[in-house]
C-alpha cells in the first residue's frame, strides 16, 4: 500500500504551484499593466520612444521576488563596524587590489592627473563594489528596475526615474536594454552606477566612442574618478583621523554622523567636547564625528570633506570607512611589494 502524502507536503506543493502561476502571470502581463502602459506613453510623448518597441521590451521583463526581498533587508543596517569591516578588509581583497592597481597603472595615473583623485580610492571603490569587476550582479537591469518601479511602492517614484534614465541611456549608447546586467537595485558595471549616475558621470575615458563601465577598465576607472571630482574631492587632502575620547567627554549621540553628513563643526569644537590626539588638518577644518563599534570597544574618528565625498557614493558611514581603510591597506601593501 502506498503511503499517503502529508497535509504539510500537499500545502507546500499547492503554494509552490501558486507562486509559479503568479510569477508567470507577472512576467507575461507586465506590459499590459495600466501603470506600465502609462509609463510607456510618457516615454513616447516626452522622449520620443517607439511604443511598439517598448511594448516588446516590457513583454519580456520579469518581476523578481528575490529583488523585493533583497531591497527590504540591506545587510549593513544590522551589522556593527567590526562585523562590516571584516567583509571588505581581507588579505585576499587587499592583494587583489594591489594587482588591479599594478595591472592598470597607466590608466589610474592618468585618471589621477585629469581628476585629482587619489589612486588608492579609485581602486578601493571598485574593490568594495564589485571585487575589481568580478561581481557586477546577475540580474537583468530591466527586471530589477521594473520590479522596483512597479512592485515596490515605497520607492516607486525613484526607480521609475532610474528606469527612464536606463532606457534613454541604452538608446544613446546603442545597447540592448535586456542585455545589461547589474545588482538587485539596478546598479551597473565595475563601479556600480545607477542609470542616473551613468548619465551624469560615466565617461569614455579611452576615446573609443563607447562608455563601457562593464568590461572596459579605462572607462570604469575614469568614471569613478569623474564621480569623485564632480562631488568635490580635494586633491592631497586627508580623509579621516582616529582620535581618543577623554574620560569626561561631552560628546553625545547627537554629535555622531550616522549617514552621509556634510562637515559643519570644526576640529577645535570636537576637541573642546572631549576628543584628544593629533590630526592631519588644522583645528579650523570642518569635520564630522564617526563612532565605530568594535567587539569590545568603540573607536572615535573625525571625517573631513573627502570622507563626505566618499559618502556621496553610498550614504552609509560604514561603507565610507570600509572604502577608506581598504584604500590605505592597498596603498601600504603596494609600497611593500615594490
Amino acid at each position: 500500500m502506498l503511503a499517503q502524502p502529508s497535509t504539510r507536503f500537499i500545502m507546500l506543493s499547492i503554494l509552490g504551484l501558486f507562486l509559479i502561476v503568479i510569477n508567470s502571470a507577472n512576467a507575461a502581463t507586465l506590459n499590459k499593466d495600466p501603470e506600465v502602459q502609462q509609463f510607456i506613453n510618457e516615454m513616447v510623448q516626452t522622449h520620443q520612444f517607439s511604443k511598439s518597441e517598448l511594448d516588446k521590451v516590457f513583454a519580456q521583463v520579469k518581476i523578481k521576488q528575490k529583488i523585493l526581498d533583497a531591497i527590504s533587508r540591506p545587510a549593513e543596517r544590522s551589522k556593527a563596524w567590526h562585523e562590516y569591516r571584516k567583509i571588505f578588509l581581507t588579505k585576499k581583497r587587499i592583494k587583489q587590489g594591489v594587482k588591479f592597481w599594478q595591472d592598470n597603472t597607466d590608466i589610474i595615473n592618468y585618471a589621477e592627473k585629469v581628476y585629482g583623485v587619489a589612486p588608492e580610492i579609485m581602486v578601493a571603490i571598485i574593490g568594495v563594489e564589485t571585487y575589481y569587476g568580478r561581481l557586477q550582479g546577475s540580474y537583468r537591469v530591466m527586471d530589477a528596475l521594473s520590479t522596483l518601479a512597479f512592485r515596490y511602492p515605497k520607492r516607486s517614484k525613484f526607480f521609475r526615474g532610474e528606469l527612464k534614465h536606463f532606457l534613454i541611456m541604452n538608446r544613446e549608447q546603442k545597447f540592448d536594454p535586456l542585455s545589461r546586467k547589474g545588482s538587485y537595485a539596478g546598479a551597473m558595471g565595475m563601479g556600480q552606477f545607477i542609470p542616473s549616475s551613468f548619465q551624469s558621470y560615466a565617461v569614455d575615458f579611452d576615446g573609443d566612442g563607447e562608455k563601457d563601465i562593464w568590461k572596459n577598465n579605462a572607462d570604469a576607472i575614469g568614471s569613478v574618478a569623474n564621480y569623485f571630482k564632480r562631488h568635490g574631492w580635494k586633491k592631497g587632502q586627508p580623509v579621516a583621523d582616529q582620535l581618543n575620547p577623554m574620560k569626561d567627554t561631552l560628546l553625545t549621540d547627537k554629535d555622531r554622523c550616522k549617514r552621509s553628513c556634510k562637515p559643519k563643526l570644526t576640529v577645535a569644537a570636537f576637541k573642546q567636547k572631549g576628543l584628544t590626539g593629533d590630526t592631519a588638518v588644522t583645528d579650523e577644518t570642518k569635520a564630522i564625528l564617526l563612532l565605530l563599534k568594535q567587539k569590545n570597544s568603540k573607536e572615535y574618528w573625525l571625517g573631513y570633506n573627502n570622507f563626505y565625498v566618499i559618502s556621496r557614493y553610498n550614504h552609509s558611514t560604514l561603507y565610507s570607512m570600509a572604502v577608506y581603510q581598504l584604500s590605505q591597506a592597498i596603498k601600504q601593501a603596494k609600497l611593500k611589494a615594490q
